[in-house]
């Protein structure tokens, strides 16, 4: 096909997207433990929930596991996921001696500090998550068994019966929709009128931001793109925002290859955006597939400026200055 035969294509692409500051942190951790130390540094969970960017560090030497009970005796690192674990973790990690190097995201460590503050002073902690979900799991595990109550929906806080409604705190965790959860807050204040939150919103910056410039782009497009994978639960709820905010053909995609031209191959204005944990590598490659298709123009929609940066943990530091 040439040139002057391709239809024209407009790409809104969102700004900010992709990688977030704990996500930059986690992978960096990694990438410096082999360095530091060559392979192989066992990873907890997957560092990120992007299978490109896991795939890329198994490359060069990682590797992965659900559970502390599947890595042999070593003295190489042991990296915990940037989703945060639960404290049973470090622990089992401490008593078989492994160099354990925490790569928690530190908006996660927040709020497990905001849920260990409220339970030493007596109230018990609601968190409001996706329950499996990998931080949820880890904020779960700070506390005693029964110091903490999940709640997902709306209907779970009208079904919710609290051991004292007069001492009682909730957090969140970081990834949800910001429209799910304020809903969901409410709730629990017209339930639990005395209920204690968070100082400052635990939704982190990263997944607020993202999903403001996803609200600003939808209505305007006839079918938006985010990059990421399933399992990511900052990239599904960008999905969900899309579709709310107007925009009937919103897919997750993880590669060019998985793009369904059915639905994106006869449109005229495409919205994009990548979930927290996906490299802009990946954009581009999209980007690319539609240009071998269309004759696309890029514009960029920028709702925030993002400057956030956390130092590497502490273990690596030292190693790297040394």
């Amino acid at each position: 096909m040439s040139v002057a035969e391709k239809p024209p294509l407009s790409v809104l692409i969102c700004a900010p997207r992709g990688f977030c500051a704990g996500v930059v942190r986690a992978i960096d951790a990694v990438e410096k433990a082999l360095a530091i130390y060559g392979p192989p540094v066992y990873v907890r969970h997957e560092i990120v929930h992007n299978k490109y960017v896991v795939e890329s560090l198994r490359q060069k030497g990682a590797i992965f596991v659900d559970e502390l009970d599947e890595i042999p005796p070593t003295n190489a690192p042991v990296i915990f996921s940037a989703h945060g674990v639960p404290k049973a973790v470090p622990e089992d990690a401490l008593r078989r001696n492994f160099f354990a190097i925490d790569a928690t995201c530190p908006l996660v460590t927040k709020v497990h500090r905001e849920a260990e503050v409220h339970h030493r002073r007596g109230r018990h902690v609601v968190l409001v998550g996706h329950a499996g979900h990998p931080e949820v799991v880890g904020t779960m595990g700070q506390l005693p068994e029964g110091a903490i109550s999940l709640v997902e929906t709306v209907a779970d806080v009208a079904a919710f019966t609290p051991p004292d409604a007069n001492a009682l705190a909730y957090v969140t965790q970081t990834t949800l929709s910001v429209d799910d959860t304020r809903e969901i807050v409410e709730a629990l204040k017209a339930r639990f009128p005395t209920i204690v939150g968070p100082h400052k919103e635990d939704i982190c910056y990263a997944t607020t931001n993202r999903q403001e410039a996803v609200k600003r782009v939808a209505p305007q497009v006839d079918a938006m793109i985010v990059v990421g994978s399933p399992n990511s639960s900052n990239s599904q709820r960008l999905r969900e925002v899309a579709e709310r905010a107007g925009c009937a053909a919103a897919r997750l995609v993880l590669r060019a290859e998985d793009i369904d031209w059915t639905i994106f191959g006869n449109i005229r204005r495409l919205g994009l955006t990548a979930g927290a944990s996906a490299p802009e590598v990946l954009v581009e490659e999209i980007i690319d597939a539609f240009a071998e298709r269309y004759e696309v123009t890029v514009e960029t929609v920028s709702t925030a400026d993002e400057s956030v940066f956390f130092p590497l943990p502490r273990e690596l530091r030292k190693e790297a200055a040394e």
